[in-house]
């Protein structure tokens, strides 16, 4: 479906027929999962968010409170909340995750461990940061989203998106500590 129409979408969606929830996952489930993972850091949880979020949008359409005008920006603002209650949930239970497949002794273990590290590092300063910080840089730099397209989303203004990103990144930064590019 080249030609995806939001508006006739909307109405398919309403009426539950079932091609166009087809599409509407087709065009939007990769661009929420992006998104759930930038956020989360987790292959197997993003896409079990990810498809959790459709199933909310199915359970809201039926119930006539799904999205009115904004299927994209529905979909994104459910995720994040999503996300937000996951984060609350690990929060008050942390769980240290086994990897399912240990590596055998060779020399790209210890790569491989530096870079489990560095990404374990970088999800706890992410963490750190506020959900408003999270959301901008996961809207920016895990979806490529524009600084236009990211003001418009959140319905602030250019500078103030630009401001909260700058603040986002120099917390990233306290927090990690001077970066090593070799």
């Amino acid at each position: 479906m080249n030609d995806f129409n939001e508006s006739s979408a909307l109405d398919g969606l309403r009426s539950l027929d079932p091609q166009t929830i087809g599409a509407i996952y087709d065009r939007y489930f990769s661009e929420v999962y992006r998104y759930v993972r930038y956020r989360v850091g987790d292959e197997t949880i993003a896409e079990d968010i990810a498809s959790d979020v459709f199933v909310r949008l199915l359970e809201a359409s039926q119930r006539n409170k799904g999205p009115q005008t904004n299927l994209r920006g529905w979909l994104i603002a459910t995720a994040s909340n999503v996300v937000n209650d996951h984060h609350r949930r690990t929060y008050r239970r942390p769980v240290e995750a086994l990897s399912e497949s240990m590596a055998d002794q060779e020399a790209g273990v210890h790569a491989e461990i530096d870079t489990r590290e560095q990404n374990r590092l970088l999800q706890g300063a992410l963490a750190q940061l506020t959900n408003e910080q999270q959301h901008v840089l996961a809207l920016r730099f895990g979806q490529g989203y524009s600084i236009e397209e990211t003001a418009a989303f959140l319905k602030k203004k250019i500078n103030a998106v630009k401001a909260l990103q700058f603040r986002a990144l120099a917390a990233l930064q306290r927090q990690i500590g001077e970066v090593n590019y070799e």
